[in-house]
């Protein structure tokens, strides 16, 4: 059998660091074609030097010219426009969407464009243009498989059942580091301290989205996408031990669910080689040791991201576009000290309510003027929602 080439975005943060170990581990079966990075060009260099990608795309143009300085020993494409080249290109399998936040989009869509598989990590695109993408799928063929650990428990429980069966999907939340800790002392929480994950070793975006679970709000809306469910069938629970990745009910009351140890390999291995499942020695679950396994409702009050997502998801139009940006530049605020923890959420919602009129209206992808028309919106909703968001920053000071 010949190996898949492919065509990792995003393969110096954490989802693509454990790509290419699966990618390692499975030699013969995987190969590299492209890598991607945003900036992080030492770590990608010495990725070069064991994958021999063909080309490479430096989303940075400061980063990518540094590194062109370099002479590296492959093609690199630059900026935003080399990213998409990237992924436009025909010569690969398989797509793997690993860059943080908005970036992902344009990529993602090129891939899709090709009717590639699309193996998705990058969840703010499917929260910022899950129609459109999905739309685009249908008419490409491109298959979207997830690569979070939830929607791929979710992926994995639905795999033979009919959509009909299904009466809820129920998605679960570590609760973050700080589930706990009384919304009393939200105030002084520190970023050294928002970035210990209990459970999962992450990205810092992913890390802050987590302790304030809006990483749960935005992977309600990823599910409604990603298994056309409505948003009234997708639930979340708090499962403090993260061994349950998600449960599936079905109308007869069953309920399916998907355990394993908390390792992003698995749900990324299980994305490249499905339906096929490959024999693996990471860490095996041991019922009898992680037997005391608890689930509980999430505390909307303590943290009202979950519930300021859900409402931006349910409003739709460019309503989760501008939760995602205003939750980006939140984030990046508080990580770097310009913003406390609880200032989050009161950015979100206040951007939200800063809406402009017409921001609920639909996204049209049924021609393809009508979705250049709609990438257009999506692009000009981030970027003044994000002229926004850092407006409110300075005003918070």
């Amino acid at each position: 059998m010949s190996s898949k080439r492919i065509a990792l975005f995003g393969s110096t943060g954490s989802v693509g660091v454990n790509t290419l170990d699966v990618i390692r581990r499975n030699a013969g079966r995987f190969e590299i074609a492209y890598l991607a990075t945003n900036r992080n060009i030492g770590l990608l260099a010495g990725q070069i030097a064991e994958f021999h990608p063909s080309a490479v795309a430096v989303g940075d143009e400061a980063a990518a010219k540094e590194f062109l300085a370099s002479k590296p020993e492959c093609e690199v494409l630059v900026g935003a426009d080399g990213l998409q080249e990237l992924a436009r290109r025909s010569d690969y399998d398989i797509f793997v969407g690993a860059l943080v936040g908005f970036a992902g989009l344009a990529p993602t869509i090129e891939a899709v464009r090709q009717g590639k598989r699309v193996t998705l990590a990058n969840k703010e695109t499917l929260v910022v243009a899950g129609e459109l993408l999905t739309e685009l799928a249908k008419k490409s063929g491109s298959e979207i498989i997830p690569i979070d650990s939830e929607h791929s428990a979710v992926h994995q429980c639905l795999v033979g059942e009919s959509p009909e069966s299904i009466r809820r999907i129920i998605l679960t939340a570590s609760g973050g580091p700080f589930r706990t800790l009384p919304k009393e002392s939200f105030k002084s929480i520190t970023v050294e301290s928002a970035l210990k994950h209990p459970n999962w070793i992450m990205g810092r975006k992913i890390t802050i989205d987590s302790a304030t679970l809006m990483n749960k709000g935005l992977e309600i809306i990823e599910a409604k996408w990603l298994f056309d469910v409505p948003l009234n069938k997708i639930d979340v629970v708090v499962h403090p031990q993260s061994i349950v990745h998600s449960f599936v009910e079905f109308v007869d009351g069953s309920i399916k669910a998907q355990l394993g140890m908390p390792d992003m390999r698995l749900p990324i291995q299980y994305a490249l080689s499905a339906p096929e499942r490959l024999p693996q020695t990471y860490d095996l679950l041991d019922l009898v040791k992680n037997s005391n396994l608890e689930f509980a409702q999430p505390d909307t009050d303590k943290f009202p991201c979950l519930r300021i997502a859900r409402e931006a998801g349910e409003r739709g139009g460019l309503y989760p576009c501008i939760l995602n940006a205003a939750n980006e530049i939140a984030v990046e605020a508080f990580l770097a000290g310009q913003i406390s923890f609880n200032e989050i959420p009161r950015l979100i919602e206040s951007a939200l309510e800063a809406a402009p009129n017409g921001s609920e209206e639909r996204l049209s992808s049924e021609t393809e003027p009508e979705i250049a028309e709609s990438l257009e919106k999506i692009n000009s909703c981030d970027e003044n929602t994000r002229l926004w968001a850092k407006e409110f920053v300075k005003g918070s000071k």
